[in-house]
Protein backbone atom coordinates (compact mmCIF):
# COMPACT_ATOMS: atom_id res chain seq x y z
CA UNK A 1 0.00 0.00 0.00
CA UNK A 2 1.25 3.58 -0.94
CA UNK A 3 2.74 5.53 1.80
CA UNK A 4 0.78 9.33 1.37
CA UNK A 5 1.69 12.93 3.18
CA UNK A 6 1.21 12.49 6.66
CA UNK A 7 -1.20 15.47 6.40
CA UNK A 8 -3.19 13.00 4.47
CA UNK A 9 -2.57 10.43 6.28
CA UNK A 10 -4.36 11.34 9.54
CA UNK A 11 -7.76 12.58 9.77
CA UNK A 12 -7.43 16.89 10.29
CA UNK A 13 -5.06 16.42 13.39
CA UNK A 14 -6.58 17.40 16.50
CA UNK A 15 -5.10 20.39 18.13
CA UNK A 16 -5.17 18.39 21.64
CA UNK A 17 -2.63 15.82 20.91
CA UNK A 18 -0.20 15.74 23.53
CA UNK A 19 3.65 16.89 22.55
CA UNK A 20 5.91 13.68 22.30
CA UNK A 21 9.37 13.05 23.51
CA UNK A 22 12.13 10.41 22.65
CA UNK A 23 15.46 9.59 24.70
CA UNK A 24 18.81 10.79 23.08
CA UNK A 25 21.50 8.76 23.84
CA UNK A 26 25.49 9.62 23.25
CA UNK A 27 26.96 6.62 21.40
CA UNK A 28 30.80 6.48 23.41
CA UNK A 29 32.64 5.13 20.54
CA UNK A 30 31.65 8.08 17.72
CA UNK A 31 30.26 10.63 20.19
CA UNK A 32 27.12 10.79 17.65
CA UNK A 33 23.87 10.96 19.10
CA UNK A 34 20.78 8.34 18.06
CA UNK A 35 17.02 9.09 19.01
CA UNK A 36 15.16 6.43 20.29
CA UNK A 37 12.15 6.69 17.99
CA UNK A 38 11.83 4.09 15.36
CA UNK A 39 10.45 0.99 16.23
CA UNK A 40 13.53 -1.58 16.06
CA UNK A 41 16.77 0.68 15.86
CA UNK A 42 17.75 4.15 16.62
CA UNK A 43 18.74 6.71 14.52
CA UNK A 44 21.30 9.31 14.60
CA UNK A 45 20.19 13.21 15.47
CA UNK A 46 21.36 15.31 12.32
CA UNK A 47 20.51 19.08 13.21
CA UNK A 48 21.26 19.53 9.26
CA UNK A 49 19.22 16.84 7.77
CA UNK A 50 16.41 17.11 6.02
CA UNK A 51 14.76 13.50 5.74
CA UNK A 52 14.36 10.57 7.95
CA UNK A 53 16.34 7.22 6.31
CA UNK A 54 16.79 3.86 6.93
CA UNK A 55 17.52 0.26 5.53
CA UNK A 56 14.77 -1.50 4.46
CA UNK A 57 13.36 -4.86 4.06
CA UNK A 58 13.51 -5.64 0.45
CA UNK A 59 9.60 -5.84 0.22
CA UNK A 60 8.50 -2.56 1.61
CA UNK A 61 5.33 0.22 0.84
CA UNK A 62 6.36 2.82 -1.56
CA UNK A 63 5.10 6.48 -2.30
CA UNK A 64 3.50 7.24 -5.61
CA UNK A 65 5.70 9.81 -7.62
CA UNK A 66 2.62 11.89 -8.28
CA UNK A 67 1.88 12.34 -4.49
CA UNK A 68 2.69 15.57 -2.42
CA UNK A 69 5.17 13.89 -0.07
CA UNK A 70 7.13 12.92 -3.33
CA UNK A 71 7.09 16.77 -4.54
CA UNK A 72 8.61 17.42 -1.19
CA UNK A 73 10.92 15.34 -1.76
CA UNK A 74 12.04 16.26 -5.14
CA UNK A 75 12.17 20.54 -3.85
CA UNK A 76 15.43 19.33 -1.99
CA UNK A 77 16.95 17.51 -4.17
CA UNK A 78 20.21 15.60 -4.09
CA UNK A 79 22.94 16.64 -1.66
CA UNK A 80 26.35 17.47 -3.08
CA UNK A 81 27.72 13.89 -1.98
CA UNK A 82 29.47 10.70 -3.21
CA UNK A 83 27.39 7.58 -4.18
CA UNK A 84 27.80 4.63 -2.68
CA UNK A 85 26.23 2.62 -4.81
CA UNK A 86 26.49 4.52 -8.61
CA UNK A 87 23.21 6.86 -7.71
CA UNK A 88 20.63 3.55 -7.15
CA UNK A 89 20.15 0.97 -4.84
CA UNK A 90 16.64 -0.47 -4.99
CA UNK A 91 16.35 -2.53 -8.58
CA UNK A 92 13.89 -4.31 -7.63
CA UNK A 93 9.75 -3.34 -6.96
CA UNK A 94 6.83 -5.15 -5.16
CA UNK A 95 4.47 -6.13 -7.52
CA UNK A 96 1.84 -3.65 -9.20
CA UNK A 97 4.50 -0.47 -8.56
CA UNK A 98 5.30 1.51 -11.61
CA UNK A 99 6.06 5.36 -10.53
CA UNK A 100 7.49 5.15 -7.03
CA UNK A 101 9.39 8.53 -5.84
CA UNK A 102 12.45 8.30 -4.52
CA UNK A 103 14.81 10.57 -2.20
CA UNK A 104 18.77 10.81 -1.36
CA UNK A 105 19.69 9.47 1.79
CA UNK A 106 23.22 11.38 2.94
CA UNK A 107 25.39 10.30 6.13
CA UNK A 108 26.40 13.52 7.38
CA UNK A 109 29.54 11.68 8.54
CA UNK A 110 31.08 10.04 5.50
CA UNK A 111 29.90 12.69 3.27
CA UNK A 112 27.94 9.72 1.41
CA UNK A 113 24.63 8.97 0.39
CA UNK A 114 22.48 7.00 -1.80
CA UNK A 115 19.24 7.26 -3.70
CA UNK A 116 16.22 4.86 -2.42
CA UNK A 117 12.56 4.59 -2.34
CA UNK A 118 10.16 6.44 -0.31
CA UNK A 119 8.40 4.59 2.33
CA UNK A 120 6.70 4.61 5.70
CA UNK A 121 8.77 3.54 8.97
CA UNK A 122 6.87 2.78 12.28
CA UNK A 123 7.84 4.37 14.97
CA UNK A 124 6.79 5.13 18.79
CA UNK A 125 7.19 7.87 21.29
CA UNK A 126 5.67 8.94 24.88
CA UNK A 127 3.55 11.73 24.96
CA UNK A 128 4.21 14.41 27.67
CA UNK A 129 2.77 17.42 29.12
CA UNK A 130 5.98 18.40 30.04
CA UNK A 131 5.98 17.59 33.74
CA UNK A 132 5.69 13.50 33.09
CA UNK A 133 5.40 10.70 30.88
CA UNK A 134 2.53 10.06 30.02
CA UNK A 135 1.65 6.55 27.51
CA UNK A 136 3.44 5.50 24.34
CA UNK A 137 1.88 6.22 21.04
CA UNK A 138 2.63 4.40 17.69
CA UNK A 139 3.23 6.92 14.45
CA UNK A 140 4.28 6.92 11.09
CA UNK A 141 7.15 8.66 9.38
CA UNK A 142 7.82 8.49 5.66
CA UNK A 143 11.60 8.58 4.99
CA UNK A 144 13.55 6.98 2.08
CA UNK A 145 15.50 3.51 1.76
CA UNK A 146 19.47 3.04 2.08
CA UNK A 147 21.49 0.38 1.62
CA UNK A 148 23.87 -0.97 4.80
CA UNK A 149 26.67 0.62 3.60
CA UNK A 150 25.55 3.74 3.92
CA UNK A 151 25.66 3.61 7.93
CA UNK A 152 29.74 3.53 7.72
CA UNK A 153 31.24 5.51 10.85
CA UNK A 154 27.41 5.73 12.54
CA UNK A 155 27.06 4.01 16.00
CA UNK A 156 26.91 0.59 15.63
CA UNK A 157 23.46 -0.05 16.31
CA UNK A 158 22.04 2.95 14.31
CA UNK A 159 19.72 2.37 11.85
CA UNK A 160 19.57 5.36 10.17
CA UNK A 161 19.65 9.44 10.10
CA UNK A 162 16.68 11.16 11.20
CA UNK A 163 17.03 14.95 10.09
CA UNK A 164 15.80 17.66 12.20
CA UNK A 165 16.31 20.38 9.82
CA UNK A 166 13.18 22.80 9.02
CA UNK A 167 12.47 21.21 5.19
CA UNK A 168 8.91 19.24 5.20
CA UNK A 169 10.12 15.94 5.24
CA UNK A 170 11.97 16.43 8.34
CA UNK A 171 11.15 14.50 11.17
CA UNK A 172 9.83 17.26 13.44
CA UNK A 173 8.23 18.88 10.43
CA UNK A 174 6.47 15.66 10.03
CA UNK A 175 5.08 15.22 13.41
CA UNK A 176 3.85 18.81 13.61
CA UNK A 177 2.03 17.96 10.24
CA UNK A 178 0.59 14.88 12.01
CA UNK A 179 -0.10 15.70 15.34
CA UNK A 180 -0.84 19.51 14.79
CA UNK A 181 0.79 20.06 18.13
CA UNK A 182 2.66 23.08 17.53
CA UNK A 183 5.89 23.25 14.46
CA UNK A 184 8.09 23.70 17.82
CA UNK A 185 10.73 20.69 18.69
CA UNK A 186 13.09 20.92 22.18
CA UNK A 187 16.58 19.42 22.56
CA UNK A 188 18.39 18.76 25.39
CA UNK A 189 21.95 17.16 24.35
CA UNK A 190 22.51 14.49 25.47
CA UNK A 191 19.14 13.49 27.14
CA UNK A 192 15.78 14.06 24.86
CA UNK A 193 14.21 15.55 22.03
CA UNK A 194 10.28 17.18 22.84
CA UNK A 195 8.37 17.81 19.71
CA UNK A 196 5.34 19.56 19.82
CA UNK A 197 4.62 23.23 21.90
CA UNK A 198 5.43 21.53 25.29
CA UNK A 199 7.05 23.09 28.66
CA UNK A 200 10.05 21.65 29.93
CA UNK A 201 10.13 21.86 33.47
CA UNK A 202 13.68 21.19 35.31
CA UNK A 203 14.37 21.84 38.97
CA UNK A 204 17.48 24.02 40.57
CA UNK A 205 17.75 26.22 43.31
CA UNK A 206 14.09 27.50 42.93
CA UNK A 207 12.67 26.51 46.89
CA UNK A 208 9.46 26.65 45.09
CA UNK A 209 10.48 23.49 43.01
CA UNK A 210 11.13 22.95 38.98
CA UNK A 211 9.16 25.35 36.67
CA UNK A 212 8.89 25.54 33.16
CA UNK A 213 12.81 26.41 31.76
CA UNK A 214 11.47 27.30 28.05
CA UNK A 215 9.89 30.63 29.67
CA UNK A 216 13.42 31.65 30.91
CA UNK A 217 15.54 30.91 28.04
CA UNK A 218 16.68 33.78 25.49
CA UNK A 219 15.71 33.89 21.81
CA UNK A 220 17.41 34.58 18.53
CA UNK A 221 15.90 34.50 14.78
CA UNK A 222 17.42 31.69 12.90
CA UNK A 223 18.95 31.89 9.53
CA UNK A 224 18.49 29.41 7.38
CA UNK A 225 20.94 28.84 4.36
CA UNK A 226 19.07 28.40 1.15
CA UNK A 227 21.89 25.98 -0.54
CA UNK A 228 21.67 23.59 2.52
CA UNK A 229 19.87 22.63 5.39
CA UNK A 230 20.70 23.44 8.82
CA UNK A 231 20.23 26.56 11.97
CA UNK A 232 22.20 28.94 11.61
CA UNK A 233 22.86 31.74 14.13
CA UNK A 234 22.87 35.39 13.46
CA UNK A 235 26.80 36.01 14.86
CA UNK A 236 27.86 39.47 14.77
CA UNK A 237 31.02 39.03 16.74
CA UNK A 238 33.01 37.14 19.22
CA UNK A 239 34.80 37.35 22.42
CA UNK A 240 36.46 36.44 25.43
CA UNK A 241 35.87 36.79 29.36
CA UNK A 242 37.75 35.96 32.13
CA UNK A 243 38.02 37.48 35.07
CA UNK A 244 38.48 41.09 33.83
CA UNK A 245 37.26 42.96 30.60
CA UNK A 246 35.99 40.74 27.66
CA UNK A 247 38.28 40.69 24.67
CA UNK A 248 36.79 40.97 21.39
CA UNK A 249 38.33 38.56 18.81
CA UNK A 250 39.57 40.66 15.95
CA UNK A 251 38.11 39.99 12.83
CA UNK A 252 37.07 42.11 9.61
CA UNK A 253 33.55 43.26 9.75
CA UNK A 254 30.86 40.69 8.01
CA UNK A 255 33.39 38.10 8.39
CA UNK A 256 31.31 35.78 10.03
CA UNK A 257 27.96 36.65 7.51
CA UNK A 258 26.04 33.89 5.91
CA UNK A 259 26.12 34.34 2.29
CA UNK A 260 22.98 33.66 0.66
CA UNK A 261 23.53 33.89 -2.57
CA UNK A 262 27.06 31.16 -2.34
CA UNK A 263 25.46 29.50 1.16
CA UNK A 264 29.00 30.40 2.51
CA UNK A 265 29.89 31.83 6.18
CA UNK A 266 27.63 32.27 8.90
CA UNK A 267 27.43 29.91 12.78
CA UNK A 268 25.89 26.79 12.22
CA UNK A 269 24.74 24.19 14.40
CA UNK A 270 25.85 20.57 14.14
CA UNK A 271 24.88 17.33 16.12
CA UNK A 272 27.68 15.40 13.92
CA UNK A 273 30.42 17.41 14.64
CA UNK A 274 31.78 17.03 18.29
CA UNK A 275 33.83 19.66 18.64
CA UNK A 276 33.44 23.38 17.47
CA UNK A 277 35.20 24.12 13.89
CA UNK A 278 36.10 27.39 12.79
CA UNK A 279 37.92 28.89 9.21
CA UNK A 280 41.09 29.37 9.72
CA UNK A 281 41.63 33.25 10.23
CA UNK A 282 38.77 32.96 12.24
CA UNK A 283 40.64 30.36 14.19
CA UNK A 284 43.42 32.37 14.43
CA UNK A 285 42.22 35.29 15.51
CA UNK A 286 40.44 33.52 18.24
CA UNK A 287 43.28 31.54 19.58
CA UNK A 288 44.90 35.23 19.56
CA UNK A 289 41.95 36.57 22.35
CA UNK A 290 41.89 33.48 24.08
CA UNK A 291 45.82 33.88 24.63
CA UNK A 292 45.31 37.36 26.03
CA UNK A 293 42.45 36.85 28.70
CA UNK A 294 44.27 33.47 30.13
CA UNK A 295 47.72 35.40 30.52
CA UNK A 296 46.35 38.65 31.53
CA UNK A 297 43.17 37.19 34.09
CA UNK A 298 45.52 34.33 35.56
CA UNK A 299 48.53 36.82 36.58
CA UNK A 300 50.50 35.73 34.16
CA UNK A 301 50.87 32.31 35.70
CA UNK A 302 49.27 30.37 32.58
CA UNK A 303 50.30 30.17 28.92
CA UNK A 304 49.60 28.28 25.81
CA UNK A 305 51.01 24.92 26.07
CA UNK A 306 53.79 24.19 22.98
CA UNK A 307 52.16 21.33 20.61
CA UNK A 308 52.60 18.16 21.68
CA UNK A 309 50.61 14.60 22.36
CA UNK A 310 47.58 16.76 22.80
CA UNK A 311 44.59 16.28 20.48
CA UNK A 312 43.88 20.12 21.04
CA UNK A 313 46.70 22.86 19.76
CA UNK A 314 44.70 25.31 22.40
CA UNK A 315 45.55 23.77 25.68
CA UNK A 316 47.02 25.92 28.51
CA UNK A 317 49.32 25.16 31.42
CA UNK A 318 51.50 26.67 34.30
CA UNK A 319 54.01 29.42 32.50
CA UNK A 320 57.80 28.57 33.20
CA UNK A 321 57.03 24.96 33.50
CA UNK A 322 54.70 25.37 36.57
CA UNK A 323 51.75 23.42 37.33
CA UNK A 324 49.17 25.99 37.62
CA UNK A 325 45.82 24.91 35.67
CA UNK A 326 42.40 26.64 35.63
CA UNK A 327 41.02 25.65 39.09
CA UNK A 328 37.30 24.68 40.58
CA UNK A 329 34.77 26.23 41.10
CA UNK A 330 32.39 24.45 44.04
CA UNK A 331 29.35 23.95 41.91
CA UNK A 332 30.23 25.04 38.45
CA UNK A 333 33.05 23.00 37.58
CA UNK A 334 36.46 24.31 36.20
CA UNK A 335 36.39 28.10 36.30
CA UNK A 336 37.65 29.18 33.11
CA UNK A 337 37.25 32.28 30.28
CA UNK A 338 33.67 32.32 28.64
CA UNK A 339 33.69 32.56 24.82
CA UNK A 340 30.65 34.98 24.07
CA UNK A 341 28.59 34.89 20.65
CA UNK A 342 27.01 38.34 20.30
CA UNK A 343 24.15 37.62 18.23
CA UNK A 344 22.31 40.22 16.02
CA UNK A 345 19.05 42.14 15.89
CA UNK A 346 16.27 40.53 17.01
CA UNK A 347 18.08 38.30 19.62
CA UNK A 348 17.45 39.34 23.29
CA UNK A 349 20.87 37.95 24.57
CA UNK A 350 23.72 36.95 23.69
CA UNK A 351 24.96 33.25 23.64
CA UNK A 352 27.51 32.53 26.01
CA UNK A 353 29.83 28.98 26.00
CA UNK A 354 30.90 28.15 29.41
CA UNK A 355 33.24 25.50 30.83
CA UNK A 356 31.53 22.74 30.04
CA UNK A 357 30.79 23.76 26.69
CA UNK A 358 34.03 23.85 25.43
CA UNK A 359 36.75 22.38 27.85
CA UNK A 360 38.14 18.89 26.74
CA UNK A 361 40.90 17.16 28.91
CA UNK A 362 40.50 19.54 31.45
CA UNK A 363 42.50 22.49 30.03
CA UNK A 364 41.88 21.69 26.44
CA UNK A 365 39.80 24.03 24.40
CA UNK A 366 37.77 21.92 22.26
CA UNK A 367 37.94 24.39 19.08
CA UNK A 368 39.31 23.21 16.23
CA UNK A 369 40.86 24.74 13.20
CA UNK A 370 39.65 23.86 9.55
CA UNK A 371 41.69 21.81 7.60
CA UNK A 372 42.75 21.30 4.37
CA UNK A 373 39.72 19.00 3.62
CA UNK A 374 37.76 21.41 5.01
CA UNK A 375 35.02 21.61 7.41
CA UNK A 376 32.72 18.44 8.40
CA UNK A 377 29.31 19.76 7.94
CA UNK A 378 28.46 20.97 3.61
CA UNK A 379 28.05 24.69 3.10
CA UNK A 380 31.40 25.67 3.86
CA UNK A 381 30.00 27.80 6.94
CA UNK A 382 32.58 30.16 9.16
CA UNK A 383 32.37 28.28 12.44
CA UNK A 384 30.45 24.75 13.17
CA UNK A 385 29.28 24.81 16.67
CA UNK A 386 29.75 21.04 17.57
CA UNK A 387 27.68 18.55 20.39
CA UNK A 388 29.97 19.74 23.39
CA UNK A 389 28.90 23.15 22.76
CA UNK A 390 25.47 22.19 22.75
CA UNK A 391 25.19 19.61 25.76
CA UNK A 392 23.28 20.83 28.82
CA UNK A 393 21.87 23.73 27.49
CA UNK A 394 17.55 23.61 26.39
CA UNK A 395 17.18 24.55 22.88
CA UNK A 396 13.77 24.70 21.41
CA UNK A 397 13.24 25.23 17.95
CA UNK A 398 10.25 26.91 16.10
CA UNK A 399 9.81 26.73 12.65
CA UNK A 400 6.67 28.26 12.16
CA UNK A 401 8.52 31.84 13.65
CA UNK A 402 11.63 30.99 12.77
CA UNK A 403 13.45 31.16 16.03
CA UNK A 404 15.37 29.49 18.43
CA UNK A 405 15.42 29.43 21.89
CA UNK A 406 18.60 28.95 24.10
CA UNK A 407 19.24 28.78 27.91
CA UNK A 408 22.88 29.12 29.08
CA UNK A 409 24.72 25.82 30.20
CA UNK A 410 22.56 24.24 32.78
CA UNK A 411 24.93 23.44 35.37
CA UNK A 412 24.92 27.18 36.14
CA UNK A 413 21.51 26.73 37.70
CA UNK A 414 22.12 23.47 39.09
CA UNK A 415 20.59 21.44 37.03
CA UNK A 416 20.87 19.67 33.97
CA UNK A 417 19.04 17.88 31.23
CA UNK A 418 19.10 14.66 33.16
CA UNK A 419 16.63 16.41 35.71
CA UNK A 420 14.21 16.66 33.62
CA UNK A 421 11.09 15.75 35.33
CA UNK A 422 9.76 14.18 33.02
CA UNK A 423 11.49 11.14 33.31
CA UNK A 424 10.84 10.89 37.23
CA UNK A 425 8.07 8.04 37.14
CA UNK A 426 7.69 4.93 35.48
CA UNK A 427 6.23 4.47 32.11
CA UNK A 428 2.85 3.65 31.95
CA UNK A 429 2.02 0.55 29.33
CA UNK A 430 -1.24 1.67 28.18
CA UNK A 431 -3.04 4.95 27.23
CA UNK A 432 -5.76 5.53 29.44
Amino acid sequence: MAVLLLVQCTAQAASDQKPLVSRITQDFNTSLYTVSIKNGAPLVVDLAGSLVWSTCPSTHSTVPCQSGTCGAASQQGPPRCRYVDGGWFWSGREPGSRCVCTAHPFNPVTGKCSTGDLTGFAMSANTTNGTDLLYPEALTAVGACAPERLLASLPQAAAGVAGFSATPLSLPSQLAAQRGFGNRFALCLPVFAAFGDTPVYLPNYNPSGPFDYTKRIQQTPFLTNPRTPGYYLPVKGISVSWRGPSVPVSLPAGALDLDVRTGRGGVVLSTVTPNAVMRPDVFRAFAKAFDTVVVRDSGGRMAREAPGHRRFELCYGGAGGTSFTFPMMKWTGIDAPAITLQLGAGATGNWTILNSNYLREWSCVGVVEMGPEGMPVDGEPAVVLGGVQLENVLLVFDLDKRTLGFSRLLEWDLTSCYSATMFRYKLPTTQP
